[in-house]
């Protein structure tokens, strides 16, 4: 079982030729709205993946709601500890250049009314040997509760320390299983990383100071690991894609499922990456994320 404790969100996409400059303005060629939100992708992706998953999160007493959770209902997932709040849902405001790189803007609204109390509710009811994922796009004092109950519970924890904030430098060693992009990753580290060779070195030196296991994803390089004394390095699925958003939450969400379920642990990454890379071949952040047919499939 999975528990995902994490933001829920309405995405608002706009598709550009190209991101703007700084005070610039460009022309868009499309528009839409899908969920989002780092915790609700990430537990659709580890329902799509396999997994048996309850949400726990917040969202307002707006027209956006319900949709925010629509595909995560329709999946299955475990929507009794989302609680709504009055006030807004939050938002997420997208821009996807012509290359698929995009740009974001995220308003927590009901996201931000998360508590410690509604964490260590959430974690009370899992079992010993369940897997908590955890992102850090609720308040830090929700993450931090979570994750030092998770440690009595003898539950797994998994902490995506995205998006960056300096509350990462505490509650990154709180977690069993850090999953990082090579820009969190330089922070982790201390430096920034030019090479595949020089992530390979950091992370072997910091998976020495820390003894927790590291993953790294880095886009077009694949994605390293480090657990158990071992760095491994899984190659990328090669694509032309469409729209990134959403990679890292889908990478996360199978990664989870697959050591939830027992999964050997360089199979379970392989895996959650060919997913990421999957879900840059369709545009959104939710719609995007592959079932596992189509992920089996490319493996």
């Amino acid at each position: 079982m999975i528990t995902v404790i994490g933001s829920v969100n309405m995405d608002l996409i706009a598709t550009t030729p190209r991101l703007p400059e700084p005070g610039e303005t460009v022309t868009g060629t499309d528009f839409a709205t899908a969920p989002g939100g780092k915790g609700a992708n990430q537990a659709l992706a580890a329902q799509r993946a396999g997994a048996a998953v309850q949400m726990a999160g917040a969202v307002g007493d707006d027209a956006f709601a319900a949709e925010a959770l629509a595909l995560l209902d329709e999946a299955g997932a475990d929507l009794g500890a989302v609680r709504h709040l009055s006030g807004p849902t939050g938002t997420a405001l997208i821009l996807v250049g012509g290359d698929g790189e995009n740009m974001i803007a995220v308003i927590p609204a009901a996201n931000g009314k998360m508590t410690a109390e509604d964490a260590e509710r959430a974690v009370a009811s899992m079992a010993a040997g369940d897997t908590l994922l955890l992102q850090m796009e609720i308040p830090e004092d929700a993450v931090g509760a979570a994750l030092t109950a998770a440690r009595g519970k003898r539950v797994t924890s998994v902490l995506n320390i995205a998006p960056l904030s300096d509350a990462v430098d505490r509650l990154a060693p709180l977690a069993d299983i850090v999953i990082a992009n090579e820009t969190e990753f330089a922070r982790l580290c201390g430096r920034q990383i030019a090479t595949l060779a020089e992530a390979r070195t950091e992370l072997a030196a910091l998976h020495g100071q820390t003894g927790q296991c590291l993953i790294v994803t880095l886009g077009g390089d694949g994605v390293l690991a480090a657990r158990d004394g071992e760095i491994t390095h899984t190659a990328a699925l090669p694509i032309t894609p469409v729209d990134t958003v959403g990679a890292g939450d889908t990478f996360c969400g199978y990664l989870a499922q697959g050591l939830d379920a027992g999964m050997e642990f360089t199979a379970a990454v392989r895996r959650a990456a060919v997913a990421g890379a999957l879900a840059c071949l369709k545009p959104g952040a939710q719609p995007s994320i592959p079932l596992s047919a189509e992920v089996d499939d490319r493996l």
